[in-house]
């Protein structure tokens, strides 16, 4: 293995290559692929920027030639050469390779797992670590981190604080039969956190504004496009808010996130094939209809569902269908909500809740709304719902002292960025994903 050139002042990244046409520089990273064409070969470095293809002559530069002919695909290697543009090559540039340095070659006898052809999907994943390096799947990783910090710019630029939520939980805040349970100290029991709503509660009574932005866990024995095991999530909450200030934030955070993926990861959507047509769409005010509504809609279109019923994915596909961006639905049966949310004063069967259904089949992205305030209120549907008050007496404490309305939603960053990408599943858009039967690697 060579030690690695340090040259400051030449070192550049391949997204950086459009500054410095005509000038010589020096690109880190590795080998994607090489094709050769008599005495031209065309190799093709990424760099983690992205990729750029380059062109060595063997007359021109015979040693740069004789090391980059035969080198095996993922060779990380040091290029210098000079950058010129090039409207028919990979982002509009290339590079004259002049020299060639091999910091370590994948040996011929034990080559790059993940070759230039299609691949099984189990397979891939068993190689995750390896797999999030094709152009694709970084790709949707830049998107994710730009998805990341733009809905962090939102929050903060809209007076929200951010505040952690604990990991381990003594209780379910959703329902009991998703928890991971684990051993704690001293024989004790605790549950990996399915939400960090009820804690971000509390720190919304000290702060005011405040939201969390972490993982989140849910045992749910589901195997669709759309379930991981283990998924981040944002969730804000805000004393002396409603429903609407909530559907309000929503709009405008999903859509700040939107445009900030079309204006900053350009090249990355194109990538990916993505149709930037539908997402130029997304902007306010989003759509909003009843769960009374939806239930009609649903109903003209064939579907069967009923006043009671939760909605499915087949139900949100066909309701996102009828919209160009994102609709919300608001007052669903209290019956079916979670037993913190408020009843409506005008409908108490009614909760003061809404879901955000993302349009082209991608779910549910948003959920939440208004939190029950009253005391007493909360204790009954503690008992109603056979949840341990023991476990809850911090969390009556909030209507115990000083007490008010508030409300909040969670988030979903994989179903947001999966949408945002037009990925076919939600296990491409977090780094390592964990579904029902998979932990590995």
């Amino acid at each position: 293995m060579s030690a690695i050139t340090r040259d400051a002042a030449s070192v550049i990244t391949i997204e950086q290559a459009g500054q410095h046409d005509a000038q010589q520089v020096t690109l880190r990273g590795w080998l994607y692929n090489v094709r050769e064409s008599g005495k031209l070969l065309f190799p093709i470095f990424r760099d983690g920027t992205g990729i750029i293809q380059g062109v060595c002559s063997q007359k021109e530069h015979p040693q740069a030639f004789e090391a980059l002919r035969g080198l095996t695909q993922e060779s990380s290697v040091i290029v210098t050469g000079i950058i010129r543009s090039e409207k028919r090559a990979p982002g509009g540039y290339e590079i004259g390779v002049t020299k060639v340095e091999i910091v370590q070659k994948v040996p011929e006898s034990d080559p790059y797992p993940i070759q230039l052809k299609e691949h099984g999907v189990d397979f891939l994943l068993d190689r995750r670590h390896l797999w999030i390096r094709s152009p694709r799947q970084a790709a949707i990783l830049r998107i994710r981190a730009e998805a990341i910090r733009a809905a962090r710019e939102y929050m903060d630029g809209q007076g929200y604080t951010l505040t952690d939520a604990p990991v381990f939980t003594p209780a379910a805040c959703e329902g009991t039969t998703t928890l991971f349970e684990v051993n704690y100290i001293d024989d004790q029991k605790a549950y990996l956190t399915q939400s960090g709503q009820l804690y971000v509660e509390a720190t919304a009574m000290a702060l005011g504004k405040v939201y969390t932005f972490g993982p989140t866990f849910r045992a749910e024995k589901s195997k669709t496009r759309r379930h991981l095991t283990e998924f981040w999530m944002l969730e804000p909450e805000a004393a002396y808010a409603d429903l609407s200030d909530m559907m309000a934030l929503g709009e405008g955070l999903v859509s700040h996130m939107v445009q900030s993926a079309l204006k900053n990861r350009q090249r990355e959507l194109e990538t990916l094939k993505r149709d930037t047509a539908k997402l130029a769409n997304v902007r306010p005010p989003f759509p909003r209809i009843s769960y009374e509504e939806a239930i009609r809609i649903l109903n003209e279109h064939g579907n069967s569902a009923k006043m009671g019923d939760d909605f499915g994915g087949d139900e949100e596909t066909l309701l996102s269908s009828e919209y160009d961006r994102p609709v919300m639905v608001h007052r669903y049966p209290a019956a079916i909500k979670a037993f913190y949310m408020q009843p409506d004063p005008q409908r108490p069967d009614l909760a003061l809740g809404f879901d955000m259904l993302a349009p082209e089949g991608y779910g549910e992205i948003i959920g939440g709304g208004q939190r029950v305030h009253d005391y007493d209120l909360l204790v009954k549907r503690l008992r109603e719902n056979k949840l341990p008050e023991e476990a809850f007496q911090w969390y009556l404490d909030l209507r115990r002292y000083g007490s008010v309305p508030h409300a909040g939603f969670g988030l979903g960053l994989e179903r947001t960025v999966a949408w945002i990408c037009g990925t076919e599943h939600i296990r491409e858009v977090i780094p390592f994903p964990r579904t029902i039967y998979r932990v590995y690697p």
